[in-house]
């Protein structure tokens, strides 16, 4: 795990600039008001290049966010360095999120675009709940989303290919999954092409990425293993019922 992103991190943003971020970092504000009104602190586990956290300083929350690579933090503190006004509410450390300790607490912690299906182990997943759990204040919450079991099994990962540029690089990712049902994981083997458009050189990124797929029952079951009651699912920024169409299901569950 400690390898993924490293190499494209500088082309990850360029990857994923049709994500809408604002909306994104509305629907987390919104959650965060709805349980935790008067909330103001916020760890971020897997922080990636920081787009959540720039946004969610913008509304007020001070934030500590952590992530595994080098490379990503240094995208994200270029993006708060942008915003020097916000500078001092955003705090970025390297670590591990199944092990770092800030000795510090928090009103809220968040771990998004499928970090906890990064943990593929049960002893991988516990140990970042756990880390969730010693970073909160009493009845904190802890959200986070994830790939949701059913969904994989129903429509089963297929091969993606995705293709984006900007004024100086044009981008080709292939995504191949390779499944391992009896493990509820998958692999996806990314194949990257990065064509430099003044001189027409083309860089090639090989990089694979497993992934867990999980299900309400155990997940209700580690959660409250660590201390947690699960508050809400749901579909991740839709808001609709979890069903089999439903690929990225969001979580909220509070410190007991």
């Amino acid at each position: 795990m400690s390898l993924v992103f490293n190499n494209y991190s500088r082309y990850y943003d360029l990857l994923y600039k049709d994500k809408d971020y604002d909306i994104e970092a509305d629907y987390i504000s919104e959650l965060i008001q709805r349980f935790i009104p008067r909330a103001k602190t916020i760890l971020d586990l897997g922080c990636g290049t920081g787009v959540h956290d720039v946004l969610l300083a913008q509304k007020g929350y001070y934030i500590d966010a952590v992530d595994f690579s080098e490379e990503m933090l240094s995208e994200a503190r270029k993006k708060a360095g942008i915003l020097p006004e916000f500078v001092s509410s955003i705090n970025f450390h390297f670590g591990d999120i199944r092990n770092i300790r800030l000795n510090k607490t928090f009103d809220v912690v968040l771990s998004l675009f499928h970090v906890m299906s990064y943990q593929t182990t049960n002893k991988d997943f516990m140990d970042a709940v756990t880390t969730a759990k010693n970073h909160l204040n009493k009845k904190g919450i802890f959200i986070f989303d994830c790939w949701y079991g059913p969904t994989v099994l129903t429509e089963k990962p297929t091969v993606r290919v995705k293709k984006i540029q900007d004024d100086n690089i044009e981008i080709t990712r292939i995504a191949e999954p390779i499944h391992y049902p009896d493990r509820n994981l998958v692999d996806v083997c990314y194949t990257v092409f990065i064509k430099d458009k003044r001189n027409n050189l083309i860089q090639e990124i090989h990089e694979t990425h497993t992934m867990r797929y999980l299900f309400i029952p155990e997940l209700k079951l580690m959660l409250e293993n660590a201390g947690f009651k699960i508050i809400i699912s749901e579909e991740w920024v839709t808001k609709k019922k979890l069903g089999l169409d439903t690929w990225g299901a969001l979580f909220v569950s509070q410190k007991q």
